[in-house]
């Protein structure tokens, strides 16, 4: 069994699902002054851990060229555009392409925070990346009639 092809195929699948969420999201819930947490800046946490988990360590990481530091995120932020979320989604889908053959599921996480090897790690990840992902997707049901299409699988 080729475990790194079924995490790989694991992320690709929930960012698939965060992807129809950020593109069908519109304005009104993109930005809602109502929401404390915006519906761009979870979208755009959920893309930063997701690339920040995939990376070997904590000091191998690079953050994504357009990076926002989500800590000085305030209410009044400029808002990240669905343009941009969505190419960050497009470099995180590279990161999983990239980094996912490479893991040495045995090794530590690279996070000493994280007390668990590579393998628990990337569940841990997926994990974080789709609960956001359905709390998006309940917030485009309840707030617009939107749905987003489960994605089981995906092999690229």
């Amino acid at each position: 069994m080729d475990y790194q092809q079924i995490i790989r195929s694991q992320y690709l699948a929930t960012l698939e699902m965060l992807k129809q969420a950020i593109e069908k999201c519109p304005a009104a819930v993109w930005n809602d002054p109502a929401d404390k947490n915006k519906f761009w800046h979870v979208a755009y946490h959920a893309l930063f851990y997701t690339h920040f988990y995939l990376q070997p360590t904590e000091k191998d990481f690079r953050p994504w060229p357009k990076y926002h530091d989500l800590h000085d995120l305030s209410q009044t932020a400029d808002p990240c555009s669905q343009e941009d979320l969505l190419e960050y989604l497009a470099f995180c889908q590279q990161q999983v392409t990239e980094q996912v053959p490479q893991l040495n599921l045995d090794a530590e996480s690279g996070f000493y925070w994280l007390p668990f090897n590579k393998a628990e790690l990337q569940i841990y990840n997926i994990r974080h990346l789709q609960q956001h992902a359905g709390e998006l997707m309940e917030r485009l049901g309840s707030r617009a009639g939107l749905e987003v299409d489960w994605v089981g699988l995906k092999y690229e």
